[in-house]
């Protein structure tokens, strides 16, 4: 049976990670209108990955007073058929449609082997030389790299895949271990469920952590994961429930400005450290530490963002101690300085007290 349609619903999803400090997101050609995000669907598409990227970027945003994007599905077919033949999209732009994009979303699809549309690899290659960002979701670095536009850059796959895209593509530098890579202006996610991750990194590239909390709140997901996490999280729901990191990580994330150590989120959890970091590792695919860092650059963002001035204070609250290394953390992680951070994602303007 054919079922017609342009949106695909989103689905659960496990942890993601990126490795890099995220450059500014690409500045449309009209400064007035909504960044263009266009998905290009191509046949045997997985639908999965399609509903991500219609959640994220796609569905109005009432409660933000504004829509954060200019959404838009294309294909090279009137009728694609999806992944498996689970059902067949119709209705979307032309493939000309992507010729405007700010960010272009590329096809990802199982069949790896299968080469993709030449009018597909072109289209990918004119938007990137005139410096649109490119997203390739799970096996969608496969059509990137197929593309051309890998080379000599940094990208990761879903694991399963990484000795068939070394040997296809070995001037790609593969880092298989991570859930996503921003590389800049390119942008990829390892596994179908890190896609949920890789667009709210994005989000909050383009807008800031407030409104990046926004977005995961409607989606009842993680807000923010670091970007070193693993693929692979070897027991992502505990055998007994009362090995469950949730009660330990809400007491933490209640304290950030304190003084929290691994020691003092093992007391809590009534384990011993080596224990916490094996529970760390198996369900969240991170350390307590950075976690904890993650975490405290997270709520100073937010605390600039909500019109915080004084940059001392921010480092306070957020447990980041100084201002030194607030400077250092949040250049690392958004890289931006404060001040250049408040200008773009602030509630007014102002310089940031002691910011540089």
């Amino acid at each position: 049976m054919t079922q017609e349609s342009s949106q695909a619903a989103p689905a659960p999803a496990s942890p993601a990670a990126s490795v890099s400090a995220p450059a500014p997101a690409p500045v449309s050609p009209d400064g007035d209108r909504a960044h263009r995000v266009v998905v290009i669907v191509d046949e045997n598409s997985n639908p999965f990955e399609l509903g991500c990227a219609t959640e994220v970027f796609g569905l109005s945003r009432p409660e933000l007073g504004r829509d954060l994007y200019d959404f838009t599905l294309c294909s090279p077919a009137p009728h694609t058929v999806m992944r498996d033949g689970f059902f067949t999209l119709t209705g979307v732009a032309e493939l000309e449609a992507a010729e405007t994009a700010d960010t272009l979303i590329v096809p990802n699809r199982p069949d790896i082997e299968v080469p993709r549309r030449p009018a597909v690899l072109a289209t990918i290659r004119r938007a990137h030389a005139r410096g649109a960002r490119l997203v390739g979701f799970c096996s969608g670095a496969f059509t990137l790299a197929e593309a051309g536009v890998l080379n000599g850059r940094r990208a990761t796959a879903h694991w399963q895949w990484a000795g068939q895209f070394r040997e296809r593509f070995p001037a790609v530098h593969l880092e298989p271990d991570v859930l996503f890579v921003d590389d800049g202006d390119i942008l990829t996610a390892a596994g179908s469920a890190a896609a949920l991750d890789l667009g709210l990194h994005l989000v909050r590239r383009d807008h800031g952590a407030e409104v990046a909390n926004s977005v995961s709140r409607r989606l009842v997901f993680a807000a923010h994961r670091d970007g070193g996490q693993r693929q692979f999280v070897e027991r992502p729901v505990p055998d007994v429930p009362g090995e469950s990191l949730a009660p330990v990580l809400a007491w933490a994330q209640e304290r950030l400005g304190e003084p929290l150590t691994v020691a003092g989120l093992a007391a809590r959890a009534a384990v011993s450290p080596a224990t916490l970091h094996r529970r760390f590792r198996a369900q969240l695919g991170t350390t307590p530490l950075a976690w904890l860092s993650a975490e405290r650059v997270a709520l100073a963002c937010r605390l600039i963002e909500r019109g915080e001035e004084r940059l001392d204070l921010v480092a306070r609250r957020s447990g980041l101690g100084t201002a030194a290394n607030l400077r250092a953390r949040l250049r690392r992680e958004t890289g931006l300085s404060p001040s250049a951070y408040r200008d773009r994602f602030g509630t007014g303007g102002g310089r940031l007290a002691g910011a540089t």
